[in-house]
Parts: structure tokens; C-alpha cells; sequence
């Protein structure tokens, strides 16, 4: 990463320089990420054809062969072993976006944009309807567009989703870090998301979320908590405004957006960085203000995030308070932190649906946009664009990824700890590999001797539903009877008794310093944050150094103060002590023989 990443980690609550406009809304197909992505060079057109309008982009990137996105030119009566070959394809495609899958039709192979005139997209419109009810899903129509082909008749291309109904708890879930300054709005807004019903302009849309006596008194977060967000297969919201309880919205939701919202007051940010390290969100959500605009922990929260690499969309909130001049204020000092050297992001306004659905595909196909919305908790402007955006947004790991992770041994990492009545010891965490069942035999640890302790699986939640496998990915709480609470802290690993897992009190890492008032040597501590590993580091060596200064990189000796702890080699980290930040990579561990 740049060094100049430090910058959003300072304490500037603003910019001096100033850049007109945010910039246009997106047209159908185009891709702002183009100048930015991956080869870097702009697509050269593929096809000699004339075209009469400009206003359209003749062609999409070329189809690939792996993802969830296919590409059809017409789907007309085709012949029975022909449907048969494009049903096993549909289902292949919706394997590889984990249970959603994009058609775009009316277009080649190539992404030349040919369109279909009414009679043909209605004729291929029910056939991939009868596609998708062999394979046990629905469609949605996204969208539809004319394009201006060489041709007298109007033709249209259309883009569908194709998403499989539920089976067994397997419906898609990805997890949204919610971040952003104290009362930038955050939890309000995810009140009335899950909740279905706007807030009355003091807060009550929030009260559902706070778990604390104090955090209701306040207004403000402590805490991590967790709301869910339902789609079901035809892209619908299911949330809790018509009487439903969690179970009812997870037997129902084909897609589940697990918010998980993080407190915004300087005073609980390493509760926060606990929250962005250990719970692995997909991707995540900056709120800001629209009458404050980037103050207080805003800054630092967007550099956390580019810092794990976590993919971030920012929601402006509170536009019904300020006028259009004040939001447009907003908005350009947003973009000018966004393009400054050390983000080097693409700001992409999203004004309608249209846009909604473009920036939900660009966002995760290049890290480097950056879709930013208006909206308002109180009147419910432009709410249902974010709605789209979440139902839209696609799987970051492909099948093959997931596959590879689910034949691996068995780890689980424990983030909360609790005791429930009549079931006993629970934990809850994320399994980061393999797959767990009820009634296996698991080990844990390492505790403050360095061992690990045996246990077993007795039963498994997901989403307040009973669950009898869970999978690589998949977050949840494990019940694991009588076993002593006393022996079990946050930080912890389950894993398979074959893995023999490694443990250490020293190892190394290459760090670049962030931001730091004086000099970084020997003996300083700090607190590591490491996965779901949290806890106060002494520095032993730098190696081929005495000292550090902001900017600088060097690789480090640590070594924990209070019990060893499960690592691995690769590992991203990130400590902090005071004012002082820095990041970086897990290198070798010194292991408790």
C-alpha cells in the first residue's frame, strides 16, 4: 500500500484544495473502472460496425468463461437437447455466484451490443424462465435499454438476475461493516433498513439495535450488534415490518446482507478494529454526515478499511437536514479525500437505479470504485437505491475459491463467548476453513499454558436457525454443552486435532509505521490486532534497525505479554498505541515447542 496512506490516519479534518463537480451518473454498461483496473489500458472497440448514437457504449467487456455472468445473444425455441445444455449452464453459473447468476441478453459472446427486437426478448425472456424453474430459481429483469444497431427496428438488450430459492440455509450471505463518525446517523440507518419503517427525525428507528442500557440513554454505539437484511429470489425486501422474526427471514431470503455496526466514537476504536479484523466483512459501508462531512473518526475508519483491504461504498445520510449547497460541499470534499495519493479511488454517484445496479457490478469487479449515495433516514430519499445496490451486490469469492477452503482442515475462530440456560457453553465466530458438523470432536485453544483443550460440536446455529453443517465462510455459534466457559477467551481457534496447530509468543512481521509523534524502537508496546487475535505486543528487534519514523517500513520482532497465540504465516496485522497506527504482514512465527 502507499505510504502516503498515513494521511487519512492524521489528524486533518479537511482539505485545502478544491475540484469542481463529483462527476455524471453512469450510463447503462459503462465501466468508470476502466481506466483503473487490472491491465489498465482503455478497451479498443471490436467491431467495425457504424452505430447512430454515442450515448450508448457498443459493446460490453467480452464474457468470461469462470463467474456468475453470461452472456446471450437469443434464447428462441430452442431444441429440447439445446435447452437441456442451456440449463446445465445456468446451472454452472449460478454455482459460481453461490446461488446468483446475471444474464445479459441480446448480446454476443464478445459483448458487442446487438439488442433483439420485442418479439424476439419476450420469446427469450420465457425461455430462460423455463431455464431457471428446472434449476430451482427465479428472474428479475434488472433492467432493459434500447440500443441503436445498424437496423430500422428498435431492439433492446435486457439484463436479468437469476437467483436460486433457498434450500437448507444455503441462501447467499455477505457481511457489511458499517462505519463512520459518532452520530454520522449509522445506526438509525440500519434501523430503518431491517426494520421497514423510516425514523421520526429523534432516533427511534436505532433503539432495536443498542444492546446496552447506556448505549439507549446516549445514542450512541459501544458495541458490535448485527441486523439482517433479506432478498428473497425475486429480489424483494423480507425484514421485519410485517411481524416476521429472524428464523421467519432466514427460511425465506434467498440473499441475507449481515450489517454489522461498529461504534463510531474514538473512545471504542478498538472495538471497532476488532470488529473489521475478526469478523471478515465482505465488504464495507462509510456513513457521513451530510451537515458535518468528514470529521472526527471518519477519516481513520476509511483507512482501516483500504488497510485490511476491505472494499468500501460510502452512504452520505442526514440530506434532508442541509441544503443542496451543503450536500455538494459534502460530496466534493468526499471526492477530494477519495483521489488524493493515498486512496487513489473512484468516486461513482449513483442518482437512480440504473446506477445502482452498475455500481454494485463495478464495485466488485474493481477495488478502485467507489459508489456514494444521498439518502435520508427521515423521508426515505433515495433508500430503496441503496436496497437495489445490496440486492445486486455479488459474491467477492468465486466456487472454486470456496471449494478449496471447505477441503482444507477444519479451524474456527471464536470472537464471543456466551451461557445460555438449559444449553450450556456457546460460542460464536467465523469458520475460516474446512466444514463443521454437529457432534464432531474439535480441540481449543491455545490457553494461558499453551494448550488445547477437547471438546464437541453438539449443536450449530446460523442466523438463529438450526444448522446441522456449516462451511467454509460461514459465520455462526457452535453449542458446545458443559464444557467450563472459564477455559475459553475471545481470540481462541477450533480446529481438527489432526491439524497440530502452531502457537507462538514471538514472531515477525514486515510493518509500514502510519503515523507515530516521535520514534518507534525496541521495547515499545503495542496492541496487535491479528484476525480475532487481540493483545498487547512487546517490540524485540527491528531488523537492521534502531528506530522507525512515519512512512518507514521495516520488519519487526514481537513478542506477547500475556498468553501465546494461534498465527499464521501471511497473516495481515494492524497495532496501534495512542496516536501511533501501523499495518502490515504476519512473516515467520517462532513456535512453542
Amino acid at each position: 500500500m502507499d505510504t502516503r496512506v498515513a494521511d487519512l490516519f492524521g489528524t486533518c479534518s479537511g482539505c485545502k484544495s478544491s475540484i469542481q463537480g463529483v462527476g455524471s451518473c453512469i450510463n447503462y454498461g459503462i465501466m468508470a473502472s476502466k481506466k483503473v483496473c487490472k491491465s489498465g489500458k482503455k478497451t479498443k472497440n471490436r467491431s467495425a460496425r457504424q452505430f447512430k448514437s454515442s450515448n450508448n457504449p457498443p459493446y460490453l467487456p467480452p464474457e468470461a468463461e469462470e463467474g456468475n455472468i453470461e452472456y446471450k445473444l437469443k434464447l428462441v425455441n430452442p431444441t429440447q437437447y439445446r435447452f437441456e445444455h442451456l440449463a446445465t449452464q445456468m446451472k454452472w453459473r449460478l454455482q459460481e455466484g453461490k446461488g446468483e447468476a446475471v444474464y445479459q441478453i441480446g448480446v454476443e459472446d464478445n459483448g458487442l451490443l446487438v439488442g433483439l427486437s420485442e418479439e424476439d426478448m419476450k420469446a427469450s425472456l420465457r425461455t430462460l424462465h423455463r431455464m431457471a424453474e428446472k434449476v430451482g430459481a427465479d428472474i428479475t429483469v434488472l433492467r432493459e435499454r434500447e440500443v441503436e444497431y445498424d437496423s430500422h427496428i428498435p431492439r433492446k438488450i435486457a439484463e436479468v438476475l437469476i437467483r436460486k430459492v433457498p434450500d437448507d440455509q444455503q441462501f447467499l450471505d455477505l457481511r457489511v461493516a458499517v462505519l463512520g463518525n459518532v452520530d454520522s446517523g449509522k445506526s438509525t440507518l440500519l434501523g430503518v433498513l431491517t426494520q421497514g419503517e423510516l425514523d421520526n427525525g429523534r432516533g427511534r428507528a436505532r433503539l432495536n439495535l443498542f444492546r446496552h442500557l447506556h448505549e439507549i440513554q446516549s445514542g450512541r454505539t459501544s458495541s458490535i450488534s448485527f441486523e439482517i437484511l433479506g432478498f428473497n429470489s425475486k429480489g424483494e425486501v423480507v425484514n421485519y415490518s410485517e411481524s416476521r422474526t429472524a428464523e421467519e427471514i432466514c427460511e425465506s431470503a434467498s440473499k441475507m446482507i449481515t450489517f454489522i455496526d461498529l461504534a463510531g466514537h474514538h473512545k471504542y476504536l478498538k472495538t471497532t478494529i476488532f470488529g473489521l479484523t475478526s469478523y471478515c466483512p465482505d465488504f464495507a459501508m462509510l456513513v457521513v454526515s451530510a451537515n458535518t462531512g468528514i470529521a472526527g473518526t471518519t477519516r481513520e475508519h476509511l483507512g482501516l478499511a483500504m488497510a485490511l483491504k476491505v472494499p468500501i461504498f460510502i452512504v452520505v445520510s442526514k440530506v434532508d437536514l442541509c441544503t443542496k449547497g451543503a450536500v455538494e460541499r459534502t460530496l466534493r470534499q468526499l471526492e477530494r479525500v477519495l483521489k488524493q495519493p493515498g486512496c487513489n479511488k473512484v468516486p461513482m454517484m449513483v442518482c437512480n437505479s440504473d446506477d445502482a445496479v452498475t455500481a454494485a457490478q463495478q464495485f466488485a469487479q474493481c477495488p478502485s470504485i467507489t459508489p456514494i449515495f444521498t439518502l435520508s433516514s427521515v423521508s426515505g430519499e433515495n433508500l430503496d437505491l441503496l436496497k437495489v445496490f445490496c440486492n445486486i451486490l455479488p459474491p467477492l469469492s468465486n466456487s472454486k475459491e470456496q471449494e478449496e477452503l471447505m477441503q482444507q482442515l477444519t479451524e474456527f475462530q471464536v470472537d464471543e463467548i456466551y451461557t445460555v440456560p438449559d444449553v450450556g457453553t456457546v460460542v460464536g465466530g467465523t469458520l475460516y476453513s474446512g466444514i463443521c458438523r454437529e457432534g464432531e470432536q474439535l480441540v481449543v485453544g491455545p490457553t494461558h499454558e499453551g494448550e488445547f483443550k477437547r471438546l464437541t460440536v453438539c449443536s450449530i446455529q446460523r442466523n438463529r436457525l438450526a444448522c446441522r453443517v456449516l462451511r467454509a465462510g460461514q459465520a455462526a455459534t457452535l453449542a458446545l454443552g458443559d464444557f467450563d466457559r472459564s477455559l475459553l477467551r475471545k481470540g481462541m481457534v477450533m480446529v481438527s486435532p489432526e491439524m497440530n496447530p502452531t502457537i507462538c509468543w514471538l514472531f515477525e512481521a514486515e510493518i509500514i509505521l502510519l503515523f507515530h509523534a516521535k520514534t518507534f524502537h525496541r521495547g515499545f508496546q503495542v496492541t496487535v490486532h491479528v484476525g480475532n487475535v487481540r493483545q498487547t505486543a512487546t517490540v524485540e528487534a527491528l531488523q537492521g534497525k534502531t528506530e522507525l519514523r512515519t512512512g518507514e517500513k521495516a520488519v519487526v520482532h514481537f513478542k506477547f505479554i500475556k498468553h501465546p497465540e494461534y498465527l499464521k504465516v501471511g497473516a495481515k496485522l494492524l497495532f496501534r498505541e495512542g496516536v501511533t497506527k501501523g499495518i502490515g504482514q504476519v512473516t515467520r512465527l517462532h513456535p512453542v515447542m
